[in-house]
């Protein structure tokens, strides 16, 4: 880096994020944008009811305030609110992903903030689509530079990059002036934490909490004229320097912010199954073949899987005792997806871990690491060798749900009520779906919150 540059990434991103209005907006982009918050509201409601959502509200019990908790009928302050719904959304690792974003999680560390801050200020939902556009591109412009070494070098992206795009969002909802922009960026900078060594605990979830509470008071002590080093996210010992893992930041990978719209052209992908990300287009390709050839648990001797470093990096549970350590085991959800025909949220209950079938499987599934395969590559080989002998092999370049094989909307519909059924209280499933559907439409977001 040289001095030129520095200061360059917080008033590049400010720029942007202070002109940025709907209307440049693509429409294909802002449709995205609604499907992320849906599945990201329905992944909420859900994770309310598990051990991270309930751990984080019990945590937090300041009294009432003026904030909803999404799937509860009760409401907290709007900073603890920020928290355990952030880390709600995240509890059941059912939130999408983004390559882009370092295979993060991109949405749930922002809409968590954005609905708490909307109903503050009775924000429309076209004004929320907007703030949550300028948070996932400042995400992903962040990550560029950076990425794989950051995440290479043990820290969880979704906590560390996604404190920057909570602090966007809210700014922008609050329509924060270019110099206060820039001096919640800076502020932001101090705050990254996440560490991947924490998968497969409680801990994984609360990053996306902090991530959210910590990117929200970025914004609101901006507002109030706190001040930040103008170089805090590319300067020596900056962000970008702090956080780079092996390798030098890289400012050449900088996009063109509002030409290159990584929305559409990287994109969200959406999970259909409630586990690490890097499972499942071994999980798809194990289906398919147990499926089509009609293995069950009985007939396999071995199943050997091929995937990247990244995979084998955050799959660190062989042996799974819980069910969030489950959630990062190959070969258990391997095992689930043949025994079982399904990896749904059930597979993940404590008791179910060592159901015989699943376990019989699991002792023969085998994790290796596919040298030629990009660190981060999400691609899996999935071999199966039966008990009489017979091979069946599939290759699967991309999980279900990716950007350019979206579910349906009939599948994200279908995922947002299965989701919304495991909510602590009830939920007006139908209207918040429709809402959720027609975002740009509301006036006041809280019209969609009384339904949560």
């Amino acid at each position: 880096m040289t001095d030129a540059d520095t200061g360059r990434a917080a008033t590049e991103l400010a720029t942007f994020i202070t002109s940025l209005s709907a209307d440049d907006i693509p429409e294909e982009a802002l449709r995205l944008a609604e499907r992320a918050i849906l599945d990201t509201v329905g992944v909420t409601l859900a994770g309310a009811a598990a051990d991270a959502g309930e751990i984080a509200t019990a945590a937090v019990h300041d009294g009432a305030g003026e904030t909803t908790l999404l799937g509860q009928d009760a409401t907290r302050p709007l900073s603890d609110a920020v928290f355990i719904n952030g880390a709600a959304g995240h509890a059941l690792d059912f939130d999408d992903v983004a390559l882009a974003a370092m295979d993060g999680h991109p949405s749930v560390p922002m809409v968590a903030p954005l609905l708490a801050v909307a109903e503050r200020e009775h924000a429309s939902g076209r004004n929320v689509l907007t703030a949550f556009v300028a948070g996932f591109e400042t995400q992903c412009y962040l990550s560029r530079p950076i990425s794989p070494g950051h995440y290479e070098g043990g820290w969880h992206a979704t906590s560390t990059v996604g404190v920057f795009g909570a602090a966007v969002a809210v700014a922008k909802l609050l329509e924060l002036p270019q110099a206060r922009v820039e001096h919640a960026l800076g502020i932001a900078a101090s705050m990254p934490a996440g560490l991947k060594r924490n998968f497969g605990s409680t801990t994984k979830p609360i990053h996306a909490g902090q991530a959210a509470r910590s990117g929200t008071t970025a914004a609101l002590l901006a507002a109030e004229g706190a001040l930040a080093d103008a170089a805090a996210i590319d300067g020596e010992r900056g962000f970008f320097d702090s956080y780079r893992g092996d390798g030098q930041p890289d400012l050449e990978r900088l996009p063109e912010l509002g030409t290159r719209w990584s929305l559409l052209e990287d994109g969200i992908d959406v999970k259909k199954y409630p586990c690490c990300y890097y499972t499942h287009a071994a999980i798809h390709a194990a289906s398919q073949l147990a499926d089509t050839h009609g293995l069950a648990a009985e007939d396999i001797d071995d199943v050997a899987v091929t995937a990247s470093q990244g995979a084998a990096d955050a799959l660190a549970h062989d042996d799974p005792s819980t069910g969030l350590e489950a959630k990062f085991s190959m070969p258990y959800l391997i095992a689930s997806a043949i025994a079982r025909e399904r990896v749904d949220l059930a597979a993940f209950d404590d008791e179910r871990i060592d159901d015989q079938p699943v376990q019989s499987v699991r002792e023969r599934v085998s994790l290796t690491v596919d040298d030629d395969l990009p660190y981060d590559s999400n691609a899996a080989t999935v071999e199966i060798t039966t008990r009489s002998g017979e091979r069946h092999e599939q290759f699967q370049a991309k999980p279900p749900g990716t950007h350019d094989n979206p579910l349906s909307n009939d599948e994200l519909h279908e995922k947002f009520r299965l989701c919304a059924e495991h909510a602590p209280d009830a939920v007006d499933i139908d209207g918040a779906r429709a809402d959720l559907d027609a975002l740009r439409t509301l006036s006041d977001v809280r019209r969609l919150l009384e339904k949560l």
